[in-house]
């Protein structure tokens, strides 16, 4: 396992890509970044984190088995790894906020950026982007967001933290290798931020509407319980759930 580690960069998800484009690189090559300047999030969000504070890495993943409608369960396998990580640290209250937020309670403590490399309508490769606040305890206009020393009071090793994430990731990547798709989803599907519970959604028009967070589907939509009983997948560009 390769670990590339920088001083600097503006997004480890940007020179992992270019790193790929430029060399063969090994499966699970990481970079990690005591500093990441231009930090994304999903929809052209920026993720900002303090110096050497945060656990901020990209990961290259070969991803030539898996089909191409399938890709979504490159974030289910990215989530089920980060939460199974927080758990054995026993942070409280683990779930994760559909598509890709990773959550203590209603505090965002983790987000997951994968962008995927396609060449001839054919899944390549996948840069895995996480951005995980561990050490980090001050958070300026960003009231819902908290990290693992400010929920459990103790400083954390940001290296044993990662190796922990890489094993379970490398995990749940077998159970993707070997089309378990069913024992992914359920798991997946159990730590939902407010799964079965009345919740207010706002759609792409402005629009508020409640329903009852159901699950996902086999193409990462979420599924919503409509007042009408109807049961209706939205995608990440149609709907926004207020919490």
């Amino acid at each position: 396992m390769r670990i590339i580690k920088l001083d600097a960069i503006d997004s480890t998800n940007s020179y992992l890509r270019n790193l790929s484009a430029e060399e063969l690189l090994e499966d699970y090559t990481i970079v990690i970044a005591k500093n990441q300047t231009q930090g994304r999030g999903q929809m052209g969000t920026i993720w900002r984190s303090n110096a050497s504070k945060n656990l901020t890495i990209s990961v290259f993943k070969d991803v030539r088995f898996l089909d191409f409608n399938s890709q979504y369960y490159l974030n289910v396998v990215v989530a089920l790894s980060i939460a199974k990580l927080l758990n054995g640290l026993n942070i409280p209250k683990i779930s994760i906020k559909w598509p890709n937020d990773i959550l203590s309670e209603n505090k965002k403590i983790c987000g997951i950026l994968i962008e995927n490399v396609i060449k001839q309508n054919v899944l390549s490769s996948s840069v895995i982007g996480v951005g995980l606040n561990v050490n980090q305890t001050t958070f300026i206009d960003l009231p819902q967001a908290s990290s693992l020393k400010s929920i459990m009071g103790k400083s954390f090793n940001l290296e044993e933290l990662l190796l922990v994430f890489i094993s379970n990731l490398k995990a749940y990547f077998s159970i993707l290798e070997e089309q378990q798709y069913s024992i992914l989803k359920t798991e997946y599907e159990s730590l939902l931020f407010k799964k079965n519970k009345p919740s207010t959604f706002k759609n792409a028009q402005g629009e508020l509407f409640s329903g009852f967070i159901s699950g996902i589907s086999h193409e990462g939509c979420i599924q919503i319980l409509l007042e009408d009983n109807d049961l209706k997948s939205f995608n990440l560009k149609e709907i926004e759930l207020l919490y």
